[in-house]
């Protein structure tokens, strides 16, 4: 199946949205992975629906939301809008807010959001499912920046993995990559869920040149590799797995850095490195932040459902935050 677009223009008034067109053109929208057009090619790929929706001022795209489809034991279906929508203005949000139910209608809707606030959603009658994630994200920028706010422990790390003369090679991702195996192998093991490699093949189908597999070698064993997947001004650090050999080289540093220069070098402003997993992953947080990534906490996931409406819509504040 096919993406479903569906494009409006800001001078109509619909369902309550109305955008003024004095309004200064503005930067391309920062769009999460979710939310970007190279994720629903990718999904378009694998026959998966997505639909897309955005509100436009001229050439400028105010509002953006890609909705998922998805089958839910006792809701049945379900419409997902993974961190979105995302707006040029936060008022925009608000607007998105009062009249989403033109476009979702009764349907029950899971809403990961994000600049949205837990009192807003709960007056909107949505139902709190999932307490906030927090995510690591990096800016991009010159490469005496980037090195100088690295955490002293990680430059320390990647200095002298610099010095041991490995090898790293950018490159696509391959059909049975090494890598991909791997992570998949974990995700099965440690019981988390992920991506399959099957939609890391297709967003590189869909999108040539949009998934760069930054891969640390010894004398052509291979000890690490970083999958960067690229969508528009930010990227997303999808895969990262090591080797024994490769922990104890901490060529998953070497393996990174040479991501993050070469995404800035090519324009991109943001790395995302996912989600931060204290209690769980304390190593892997750690990790993540040392390179200077910056705490973004997301607003949570949220249900809009028609029974469920009216009860969110007296929940206690101290419950729904």
């Amino acid at each position: 199946m096919t993406a479903i677009n569906r494009m409006e223009t800001c001078g109509s008034v619909n369902g309550g949205m109305s955008l003024p067109l004095s309004l200064p053109l503005s930067r391309p929208l920062p769009l999460p992975l979710p939310q970007s057009p190279e994720f629903a090619r990718a999904c378009e790929v694998l026959g998966l629906p997505v639909r897309v929706i955005k509100r436009v001022c001229g050439a400028d795209e105010r509002l953006r939301w890609q909705v998922q489809s998805r089958r839910l034991p006792l809701l049945g279906a379900v419409e997902l809008i993974s961190r979105g929508p995302v707006a040029a203005q936060p008022d925009t949000l608000q607007d998105w807010l009062h009249g989403f139910r033109r476009w979702h209608g009764a349907r029950p809707l899971l809403l990961n959001a994000q600049g949205l606030s837990a009192d807003a959603l709960r007056r909107a009658g949505f139902w709190p499912v999932m307490t906030p994630a927090t995510l690591a994200l990096l800016p991009l920028g010159p490469e005496i920046a980037m090195r100088a706010a690295l955490h002293q422990k990680w430059r320390n790390r990647l200095s002298r993995t610099e010095r041991s003369g490995l090898d790293v090679q950018r490159r696509p991702p391959r059909t049975g990559d090494w890598v991909l195996q791997a992570e998949s192998a974990q995700a099965a093991q440690r019981g988390y869920r992920a991506l399959p490699p099957a939609f890391t093949l297709a967003f590189e189908a869909a999108n040539p040149r949009a998934v760069q597999v930054f891969e640390v070698s010894d004398k052509g064993v291979p000890l690490a590799a970083a999958v960067i997947l690229r969508h528009g001004p930010m990227a997303t650090w999808q895969i990262g797995h090591s080797t024994g050999a490769g922990r104890r080289s901490n060529a998953m540093n070497l393996a990174l850095w040479s991501a993050m220069v070469w995404l800035a070098g090519q324009g991109h402003t943001q790395l995302d490195l996912g989600t931060l997993d204290t209690r769980n992953a304390p190593g892997l947080a750690r990790f993540k932040l040392g390179t200077g990534a910056v705490p973004h906490r997301l607003g949570g996931t949220w249900l809009h459902q028609g029974v469920l409406a009216p009860l969110a819509r007296r929940l206690p504040q101290r419950q729904a935050a």
